[in-house]
């Protein structure tokens, strides 16, 4: 006799056709679970709204976690005062994450800070969860109904089935403008690559003898024909303790083709192998018995963004303008990838601000959707200096804020005094 604990019947079904799709109902949508959208989020479910996180990726985190960057950048000002200029998410993650040293607060011109990306990922999860937001992964956008000026419904594919998220308003936190894009809104692209980069986590390392940055960038330079390597300078992020580093050493193409964005995550990995290999030839007593860890996901800096009532220029950037309707602010340089062999590092003075308006975030004639992190509009250098986490998550915030003032009416229509109001430990 088969044993009772074995004994599981098994039915024989097949798909009906013409099913319907999962409808999810909330009173935000945020599409992309990045820096942005999970600040977004937490920010909104702190409002009290039902929030609905949905992400291509079968994880949460987006680039922060997956792709193994490592720091984050842009949440402090410039020496000698290192003054924090972005807070929500961020309080909460340093005062979680400090005590078991799993965050590392790196001194020089401005303050960086790295990260375990196994516990951050964590956190985020749990934090996710206690709010009670309701999460979709793996879903990619599939169809967006935009009608008299408002995204009523957005579309997506799973491999579960597909899901119709209804909402009032909606964040588009998804990098690549995917939302807006689907929609059919005017996107901007660069008319030449801005490239992107394959992290990875190498152990088994001797940080006693780790190169300084100037010496491993002059090293790579000198070299990098020899060892077939495409950027021409590297950064290496020890964390203090732990004999690991996370490596950016490479430039990848970031293209939007589905086939030809497949092939690029593959040479770039191939990159970072070859990177690999110059580190242990020739700083053998840092990476002489050096293993990879983890590759990350392919890390993308700029590729399409949202066309926005206002594009930020860089002489805004340069000048430190400010706007009467600011959501964000940073002192990070101008970080401008768009050479294989290298990019544009512009540092500025210590007391230096430059902030992104609300208006930059916002698409023409669309009432309830918002753009966050690095799908703002932006001329190509001055996006460069704001795609960073800190303004990333407090472009979050202030999109959850200004959907939540707006309620039913135009995002457009928001007082900017009462979103300053709302957003002042960000801005003042």
């Amino acid at each position: 006799m088969p044993h009772p604990l074995t004994e599981l019947k098994v039915d024989t079904v097949r798909k009906r056709q013409g099913t319907a799709a999962h409808q999810v109902t909330g009173d935000i949508c945020i599409v992309g679970a990045g820096v942005a959208g999970i600040s977004a989020a937490i920010e909104s479910a702190k409002l009290g709204r039902d929030v609905v996180l949905v992400d291509a990726l079968p994880v949460l985190g987006g680039q922060m976690v997956n792709s193994l960057i490592g720091l984050f950048a842009g949440v402090f000002g410039n020496a000698p005062e290192y003054r924090q200029l972005t807070h929500g998410m961020f309080d909460e993650i340093f005062a979680d994450l400090g005590p078991g040293g799993d965050l590392h607060f790196n001194r020089s011109h401005t303050m960086t800070v790295f990260y375990d990306e196994v516990v951050l990922g964590r956190w985020i999860e749990e934090r996710i969860r206690s709010l009670g937001v309701k999460v979709v992964l793996g879903a990619v956008i599939q169809d967006v109904e935009l009608r008299d000026g408002r995204i009523e419904s957005v579309s997506f594919a799973s491999r579960y089935g597909d899901i119709t998220v209804c909402a009032t308003g909606f964040v588009d936190s998804t990098g690549d403008a995917a939302l807006a894009w689907e929609a059919g809104l005017p996107c901007r692209i660069p008319e030449r690559t801005i490239y992107g980069s394959q992290q990875l986590v190498l152990e088994n390392l001797d940080e006693n003898h780790k190169p300084g940055r100037d010496e491993l960038a002059e090293r790579v330079g000198e070299k990098a024909g020899e060892y077939g390597l495409t950027r021409h300078d590297g950064l290496a992020f020890f964390f203090p303790g732990r004999n690991t580093a996370v490596m950016n050493m490479t430039h990848i193409e970031a293209p939007l083709d589905p086939v030809h964005a497949s092939a690029a995550q593959l040479e770039g990995r191939a990159q970072a192998d070859r990177a690999v290999a110059f580190l242990r030839a020739e700083f053998p007593k840092a990476f002489g018995d050096a293993k990879v860890r983890a590759y990350g996901f392919p890390g993308r800096r700029q590729t399409r963004w949202l066309a926005a009532v206002h594009q930020l220029t860089l002489d805004e950037v340069r000048t430190g303008h400010r706007f009467e309707d600011s959501v964000a602010r940073t002192a990070w340089p101008i970080e401008l990838h768009d050479r294989a062999e290298g990019y544009v590092w512009e540092l500025f003075e210590p007391d230096h601000l430059h902030y992104v308006p609300l208006r930059s975030m916002l698409a023409p004639d669309v009432h309830n959707l918002v753009a966050a992190g690095r799908c703002v509009d932006g001329d190509a250098a001055a996006l460069s200096s704001i795609r960073v986490m800190g303004p990333c998550a407090a472009m979050g915030a202030g999109a959850a804020h200004a959907l939540e003032l707006a309620g039913k009416e135009s995002v457009h229509d928001v007082k900017p005094a009462d979103l300053h109001d709302r957003l002042t430990e960000n801005l003042d």
